[in-house]
């Protein structure tokens, strides 16, 4: 039997934002829940009061009637028609000029603190800018930036009229930023000249160029000078950030509009073709990111608030979801490992930082250098310490509080871009066991079912959803007739949401995940597809077929191989293999390079041509044959011999 690492103290509890809700309850609906086990439980037995209550709790700004708080059921569900609200409201609601709003740092050690009053001043400029070209509410601005202030400023500044956000990382080639927003169709696009990575100075303005020109829709660019003071401007399109005019207007205005009315865009990572443009509302995030930053994450008024993120993923969303609940948006870019991984912890202790996210993955690198960051900074004012984007290992919990903090609240979580929030997390009511997620989330009626969908204890399981949360996609952009949205989520329950996680649920009710039960590459804490390795891989002549998986093994470990059938007379050599490398560097990222290149006879597939990447990953993982592929539906089943002694090698 585990025992608890960690265990919150009383006053934690009874001074938790948890803690003051579940009195609040009991109070307003005369109940009695005395533990976080009943009050998930009353969460999701009764939804529609659940959601009403955090309305009420939380005091939102909104116009018109709650007549009912949701309709319909899952795939098809419409919530809290007939109110209407804004999410960038909510951020600027009782907030004093002279508070510090938003903390940044880059690698190079350049620093910048925006207090509340010159967040309202650019916001307002950018605004009136915006309003000046024309931009409405339901259009669409895109994004092309590092993580900088002024991409959290284009984010306020576009929801404020209903506009719709939707941003990429500058570590995207062309072709990943093109295969993204050109689907939505952005009217404006902010961008930044370059960025800097491990010392290095990344000019981006040949891809900026080449992005404009292939994405008609884009009429107005606004540059973020970057690496250089005084960009060159490439036509009459393009202003810079510090000369756009003055508005007629020194007022910030909030555009009311529908629950349900896009906020933004966020992407899938183009597992089966171009990436899903999953379109979240302003009330179901709004909602959503106040119930988990108070009630899981405990964010408290003034506390500074960081989660280590680029623009391209749904954490940067998360961290500026902050001022909600009154914290403080931290960000940071850069290499968190350049010059050494103790860059993020020096930062901790410099600002200081008091509730601490990061990736599984920047943890385990951390620990298998040694990195001390107890012995070396004060940490005394970190709270939490956050982690996702893959599983967190159970010697990695040891190791956060051995060498980093004894006292600290580890409260690992996983979610999804899906829902731009976490399925389960942390509890301020409940002690932490080593390798184990405290609690499913308030409102999240989640379960572990087999393959014929019964409940399962104790044994690994696939994540499912069983009722509808606001947070979930109203759609995905352009998918008019929603076959893209029933395929990704209702194709193997009808009407149950099954995610692509595999996880556990222990009979002490945390919860453990063993990594994706579907074809999308987890890689370093970022998710990636398998669609975009393929695309350019298919143009090599020398290739046939490939298939690639990335498996994730003990100690928190990732290994991902590409398999390659080669044409003709071709041979696979180092030459070919870094052709490989250097291409997929070039129009993507260094994260969809793989680990290892492995020449192969053939390449599983369905009887319909569909290669078979997710059996593949359970026979590479050791799976019994019997349970990681159906050799009946295969066109050809000979090739699957290979990969079982090929699973022999991975250790």
């Amino acid at each position: 039997m585990k025992q608890a690492m960690w265990y919150p103290s009383e006053a934690m509890k009874r001074h938790s934002h948890l803690g003051k809700y579940r009195q609040w309850v009991n109070k307003r609906y005369r109940l009695k829940i005395k533990d976080y086990k009943t009050l998930w439980q009353w969460s999701v037995e009764d939804i529609d009061r659940f959601w009403s209550t955090l309305i009420e709790y939380f005091d939102l700004d909104y116009t018109g009637n709650i007549s009912k708080p949701h309709s319909g059921s899952m795939p098809a569900v419409k919530w809290f028609e007939g109110i209407y609200l804004n999410y960038a409201e909510h951020l600027f609601r009782n907030k004093r000029d002279a508070d510090p709003g938003i903390f940044w740092r880059n690698e190079l050690g350049h620093e910048r603190i925006l207090n509340w009053g010159k967040i309202r001043q650019e916001t307002t400029r950018l605004q009136q800018y915006l309003l000046h070209l024309g931009v409405k509410k339901g259009d669409r601005v895109g994004a092309y930036l590092p993580n900088i202030p002024e991409a959290t400023i284009g984010f306020m500044a576009t929801t404020s009229i209903g506009a719709i956000w939707s941003s990429c990382s500058p570590d995207f080639g062309s072709d990943s930023v093109i295969d993204r927003l050109a689907q939505i169709e952005p009217k404006v696009l902010l961008v930044a000249d370059g960025y800097t990575y491990s010392g290095k100075r990344y000019d981006k303005m040949e891809v900026i160029r080449e992005i404009v020109e292939r994405i008609p829709s884009i009429q107005n660019v606004i540059l973020i000078p970057f690496l250089n003071d005084t960009p060159i401007l490439p036509d009459e399109r393009y202003i810079t950030w510090k000369d756009m005019p003055k508005g007629s207007s020194d007022n910030l205005a909030f555009e009311k509009v529908p629950f349900d009315h896009p906020i933004w865009v966020l992407y899938s990572s183009g597992t089966t073709g171009k990436p899903k443009a999953i379109t979240h509302g302003h009330g179901g995030v709004l909602l959503e990111h106040m119930k988990y930053l108070a009630f899981h994450n405990d964010v408290k008024e003034g506390e500074n608030f960081f989660w280590f993120s680029t623009t391209g993923w749904m954490m940067w969303n998360f961290v500026n979801a902050a001022p909600l609940v009154g914290g403080r948006i931290v960000l940071y870019e850069g290499n968190p490992g350049y010059p050494d991984l103790n860059i993020l912890w020096k930062y901790s202790s410099d600002l200081p930082i008091h509730h601490f996210g990061t990736s599984a993955p920047f943890i385990v690198a951390c620990m298998k250098r040694g990195v001390n960051p107890g012995k070396h900074f004060d940490l005394s004012a970190m709270r939490s310490i956050g982690s996702t984007g893959a599983p967190l290992p159970p010697e990695a919990f040891r190791y956060v509080l051995q060498e980093i903090k004894e006292e600290v609240w580890l409260c690992s979580m996983s979610g999804g871009t899906d829902v731009c929030t976490a399925f389960v997390g942390g509890c301020p009511d409940r002690p932490v066991y080593e390798g184990e997620i405290q609690c499913r989330a308030l409102g999240c009626d989640l379960d572990a079912w087999d393959i014929e969908g019964h409940a399962i204890r104790g044994e690994v399981g696939e994540m499912v959803i069983r009722q509808p949360m606001p947070s979930m996609p109203v759609f995905f952009w352009g998918d008019t007739e929603r076959k893209r949205y029933l395929e990704s989520y209702f194709s193997m329950y009808p009407g149950v949401w099954r995610h692509g996680d595999w996880i556990e649920i222990t009979p002490r009710d945390t919860i453990i995940i063993y990594g994706r039960s579907d074809a999308t590459l987890n890689r370093h804490g970022v998710r990636i597809g398998t669609a975009e390795i393929y695309n350019v891989v298919d143009k090599f002549e020398e290739i046939q077929d490939s298939i690639v998986v990335n498996l994730e093994l003990d100690g928190g470990r990732h290994y991902m191989p590409l398999y390659i059938v080669l044409s003709g007379e071709h041979k696979l050599d180092d030459k070919l293999r870094e052709k490989i490398k250097n291409a997929l560097r070039r129009t993507y990222t260094p994260r969809h390079v793989p680990d290892n290149i492995i020449a192969c006879p053939g390449i599983p597939r369905t009887i319909s041509g569909k290669r078979m990447e997710a059996p593949v990953k359970r026979i590479l993982l050791g799976m019994p044959i019997e349970k990681s592929i159906n050799i009946g539906a295969m066109k050809n089943p000979e090739t699957v011999s290979f990969f079982i002694k090929e699973a022999e090698k991975i250790k």
